[in-house]
């Protein structure tokens, strides 16, 4: 009877989880259209609901009325479960993240790897996608977005190594718990160089603009999921979205203290704003990411591939390393606020 309650308990935390995550990864298309819009002195979707509010509910019903279309020669076992092998990690990692102090799903010892490699599977279902539709443009965009995640998956993951070696622990609420106190005691500011490698890579290993040359309905009609349509499309769709928020709250955590006030800890305005919950820090945190990527969208031009290629190898993952080798005096001399 203990075991069927023990599991009763993860499943409604999994749907406590998942369902607002699947509504937020919605409402961010909305967003998306809405901010963007209003940085380029238009309206955006304003005309399904008031102020355009089911607009993504319209989106979806589209999406799902439309025919599944598989290529005659695809290998169609593949060509299905691609789009799942997409999006499933980026769900899937959610499970070690704290929102808040004590409201985590699996509050494990090894989290920060496990993050690591469940951001790392979702480059499976691209090269999948690409090679199951036997097109030539599909192989092509696989070939190109795989690329491009790989190497920044490398400078991410130096990255992070900054943060665990500055922590001392890879489980998630321990390094939130390691940047106690106000803003100047987060992982941001000693950590500034792998704080900006992070961000920059995570926008890259997303294909987001200015890095969504994997996509570029100019060259290539729109890369790895050209041959996809209705739901299945869908699902890459609901993807990259689900992968922004994620990369979002995994900077929030590891950089900018998770659940913590940015008061916290200080004598006057401390007190003042302890009072506000920790889930309501960590998603303004969240939020202010999910909108920088907004921002870069609607501001900067598309990069050709290879001044791509040219960031992620020869300047993100040589700044890491000279970065890493400065920590490391830094903690063995005992210099700086570190574990």
């Amino acid at each position: 009877m203990a075991v069927f309650t023990e599991l009763f308990w993860i499943t409604l935390k999994i749907v406590a989880l998942v369902v607002p995550l699947f509504l937020a990864v919605a409402y961010l298309t909305y967003a998306e259209r809405r901010v963007i819009g209003a940085m380029q002195d238009r309206r955006g979707p304003n005309r399904v609901g008031y102020q355009g509010l089911l607009q993504p509910f319209a989106d979806a019903l589209k999406l799902i009325m439309k025919e599944i279309s598989i290529p005659s020669n695809a290998n169609r076992v593949l060509f299905v479960v691609a789009p799942l092998l997409a999006i499933m990690p980026a769900l899937a990692a959610w499970a070690v993240i704290p929102v808040a102090e004590g409201w985590v799903i699996a509050d494990i010892n090894a989290g920060l790897l496990y993050v690591l490699a469940m951001t790392s599977l979702g480059v499976y279902g691209i090269i999948i996608a690409g090679w199951a539709s036997n097109s030539k443009y599909a192989l092509l965009g696989t070939l190109r977005a795989s690329a491009q995640v790989v190497s920044y998956e490398i400078a991410m993951g130096f990255a992070l190594v900054g943060v665990l070696m500055a922590a001392g622990s890879m489980n998630l609420g321990q390094i939130i718990t390691a940047q106690e106190g106000g803003i100047f005691s987060w992982f941001w500011l000693p950590l500034l160089p792998l704080f900006l490698v992070y961000w920059i890579s995570g926008v890259a290993e997303t294909n987001r603009a200015p890095f969504d040359v994997a996509e570029g309905e100019s060259e290539i009609v729109a890369g790895f999921h050209v041959e996809y349509s209705g739901t299945s499309f869908a699902v890459f769709f609901l993807a990259e979205y689900a992968n922004m928020i994620l990369i979002s709250a995994i900077a929030a955590v590891m950089f900018l203290g998770g659940w913590y006030s940015p008061f916290h800890g200080w004598p006057l305005l401390g007190p003042m704003f302890d009072w506000v919950p920790g889930i309501v820090w960590f998603l303004l945190k969240t939020c202010f990411f999910i909108f920088c990527y907004l921002w870069f969208r609607a501001t900067f031009p598309r990069y050709r591939y290879d001044q791509i290629m040219r960031l992620g190898w020869k300047v993100l993952i040589p700044v890491t390393v000279v970065w890493l080798i400065v920590l490391t005096i830094f903690i063995v001399t005992g210099f700086g606020p570190w574990f």
